[in-house]
């Protein structure tokens, strides 16, 4: 598939080399000098990945076309299928898609498929792989590679994308991939070792929490213990290597699964991770608008100038 779906269907040596890509071009931004549209659908709330992807798409001069799913023929009953023919049809070069399911990316294959490439914005709680990719080069730039490097995924893994594609990816490329949650929370389909916060804090040398999913759980999950129990605490984080790191996909509960005095501490990497969330998009578009023909390499240029929003 040229789509951009899962971390499955990546090798090693493509994410490698889109990792190499985001890297330059945190270095040295690069442009288009064609005039390409980008839509953004996005059926779920989204802060950090759909302004990083619009940040990305200014930067490399794509034009944006934002779905409104409030304002559009969804709510008159159109399919998700029908939807993104339409952005075909008018002249999307390429597809951002956030939704809620799981398999959104085979409803639309099944139905007929599409002319243009697609990027997985997140899909319900089967995969986030563009979170991945940024999480990737925020642990290439802290160590130089994940090989050998023992990461530790601690929080709601059950309901958790991010679990999923980080597990998958650091795996491929080398990494001892550990698991943490509290009980009901696990995810049985995963099979990475569980241990607990304590013990994760002492061997980690990446201690990635995630977020209780509240909206996904049938019941609201009790919080009032969980720092406690569960989470990344002052005296917890006191224990992690010196040059262990601290990360978070976002949105973070402070003082949930995080201490808040750890959010911008040293050993955070959180806002970090955020920052390369640009790069990467702008790196993953390049790589899919490449693969279909739809630019060539002489149609990327060097920006010269920053002040482009």
């Amino acid at each position: 598939m040229k789509h951009f779906i899962s971390m499955q269907q990546l090798s090693k040596e493509t994410m490698n080399q889109i990792l190499k890509e985001a890297e330059s071009i945190r270095k040295s931004p690069k442009t288009m000098n064609k005039q390409l549209f980008a839509a953004n659908l996005f059926f779920e709330p989204s802060t950090r990945t759909k302004m990083s992807f619009e940040v990305a798409q200014k930067k490399l001069g794509l034009e944006m076309l934002d779905l409104h799913t409030e304002a559009s023929s969804l709510v008159k009953g159109e399919s998700l299928y029908d939807t993104a023919k339409t952005f075909e049809a008018i002249g999307a070069d390429v597809l951002v898609v956030r939704h809620p399911s799981d398999y959104w990316i085979d409803e639309i294959e099944e139905a007929g498929g599409l002319r243009i490439p697609v990027i997985n914005a997140g899909s319900g709680k089967e995969e986030h792989p563009t979170q991945c990719m940024l999480d990737l080069l925020t642990m290439y730039q802290e160590f130089g590679n994940v090989e050998g490097r023992k990461v530790v995924i601690a929080g709601d893994i059950q309901h958790s994308r991010v679990a999923r594609s980080n597990a998958l990816a650091l795996e491929k490329l080398g990494a001892k991939v550990y698991l943490s949650a509290a009980p009901g929370f696990e995810d049985n389909s995963l099979y990475y070792p569980y241990i607990t916060m304590d013990e994760a804090v002492e061997i980690a040398d990446v201690v990635m929490l995630l977020r209780i999913q509240h909206e996904r759980h049938i019941h609201k999950a009790e919080t009032s213990d969980y720092l406690t129990l569960y989470g990344l605490t002052m005296e917890r984080a006191a224990k992690m290597k010196k040059h262990a790191i601290i990360m978070h996909p976002a949105p973070i509960n402070r003082g949930v699964e995080i201490d808040t005095k750890l959010v911008e501490s040293k050993q955070s990497r959180i806002f970090k991770q955020m920052e390369n969330g640009v790069y990467v998009r702008m790196a993953i578009l390049i790589h899919v608008l490449k693969e279909w023909g739809i630019i060539h390499e002489n149609e990327i240029n060097e920006r010269k100038t920053l002040n482009i929003i």
